[in-house]
């Protein structure tokens, strides 16, 4: 029997419809037009109609029915408790690359969760194997025609995914994304590439089979495994190297050059890992089809270029622009050090009064290999800049903190880190613009 869930109202828009009907924090939304409510889908796709009889219970027990006019699509302006209306899906796969498998002990219990819900691929833009999913999934997500999906396909060998996921059902499940493409649901891909496992003649068959779900299939990334120094018992994986990072891009470029004449978008995307262990220039920012695998790493550096450089030379351009003479630093992961150092050096050569030093951070927690900014720590934060020329204060990306919140993955808070530096701390946002104002201001 299926577990119902209470929709309990955590909060009410100003001014909203919700508010104007008297809902309030505490009551606990029922039905919709006489429907039981699920999750967010079914509460997403039920309010939309022009006219709907909501019925809410209060605290004290009392039932209403509201009955709602309104425009179409608009929303009644209502928070819940728990975002998702049910609770969330873990996943029972074993992959040979899950990074959370190589975690060490003693993090916060949220870090090990392993989410597998389509409904957050949704939401939040989360991938999912397809293998967690069910007929029933499957089906909602066409009847309320819910894009876009991000699906990890790794590849589309059946007897290599089934190897890869550990999961004997890992094949079969590729089934379920011919069903979304057919019903006209647009969805994202990725592969993780594994050295020796799922690249060269793998990658490349996975790239044509994929390629056939175009264009209801609007991107596919290819990202590199990530490798940290936790992988004690763990499937034995290999960090590529400069020459395998060419030959990646060499097949992703092939593949781009083929199909954009015919569909018009370039399809097939490396990461921002590829180009830098290549030693290669990154691409321009045409051939990233609008960003559209940012939150994968795929043009993340392009667009932070960009930003920026739009930003200062409308800057050089300003007249009375008063920079205040000061000292500041910026600590990143290695991986974005070389551009974050070229960003600073022109504003320096622009900017005399201003000292600007760039420190890369080797992530010692989770070892050398990982090398993004968002996986870095408090703990070797502190530790490698301490006594150092740290100027009037310290700029650190956003990423590198907990959503929502002031914690890094180890739990320090930013307050900590302050206290323990003896500097001020600002948070940047990820565009160039901020970067740029971060610096100057």
């Amino acid at each position: 029997m299926k577990k119902e869930h209470l929709h309990v109202v955590e909060k009410v828009a100003p001014g909203s419809i919700a508010e104007e009907l008297e809902i309030e924090a505490g009551d606990t939304l029922v039905e919709i037009n006489r429907n039981k409510i699920e999750d967010i889908f079914d509460y997403q796709y039920y309010i939309q109609d022009e006219y709907i009889e909501v019925l809410v219970r209060k605290p004290s027990g009392d039932e209403w029915i509201l009955e709602i006019d309104k425009e179409y699509d608009e929303d009644l302006g209502i928070t819940f408790e728990n975002g998702l209306m049910d609770d969330y899906r873990s996943c029972h796969n074993k992959c040979i690359f899950c990074f959370i498998d190589q975690m060490p002990k003693g993090m916060r219990d949220t870090l090990y969760f392993k989410d597998d819900d389509s409904r957050l691929s949704f939401l939040q833009g989360n991938y999912v194997t397809l293998t967690n999913m069910s007929d029933e999934d499957v089906d909602r997500i066409i009847k309320y025609h819910l894009s876009p999906i991000n699906v990890s396909f790794q590849t589309t060998n059946p007897e290599l995914r089934c190897k890869m996921l550990n999961n004997r059902f890992a094949g079969q499940a590729l089934e379920k994304a011919w069903k979304l493409a057919g019903a006209g649901i647009t969805m994202n891909g990725q592969i993780v590439l594994c050295k020796g496992v799922n690249d060269g003649a793998e990658l490349e068959r996975s790239i044509k089979d994929l390629s056939a779900y175009l264009p209801n299939l609007e991107s596919v990334s290819v990202v590199p495994v990530g490798l940290s120094k936790y992988r004690e018992g763990l499937f034995p994986l290999e960090p590529f190297t400069k020459e395998d990072a060419k030959q990646v891009l060499s097949v992703v470029h092939k593949w781009q050059d083929m199909l954009y004449p015919q569909y018009g978008v370039h399809f097939i995307h490396a990461s921002d890992e590829w180009y830098i262990l290549a030693e290669e220039e990154l691409p321009e920012e045409e051939r990233y089809d609008g960003y559209l695998q940012l939150e994968n790493g795929v043009g993340m550096l392009r667009l932070l270029i960009n930003e920026f450089q739009e930003a200062f030379d409308e800057l050089k351009i300003t007249k009375g622009v008063e920079i205040a003479s000061r000292e500041l630093s910026i600590a990143t992961g290695k991986l974005a050090y070389r551009f974050i150092s070229d960003m600073a050096v022109q504003v320096m050569a622009a900017y005399p009064q201003l000292t600007i030093r760039i420190y890369p951070i080797r992530n010692d927690f989770f070892g050398e290999m990982i090398t993004v900014s968002g996986l870095l720590t408090g703990q070797d934060l502190l530790a490698q800049l301490k006594g150092q020329a740290l100027g009037d204060k310290l700029l650190l990306p956003q990423n590198i903190l907990k959503s929502g919140e002031t914690v890094f993955l180890d739990d320090m808070t930013v307050a900590e880190l302050e206290k323990a530096l003896q500097v001020p701390i600002d948070i940047v946002k990820s565009s160039g613009q901020d970067l740029l104002d971060a610096m100057i201001m």
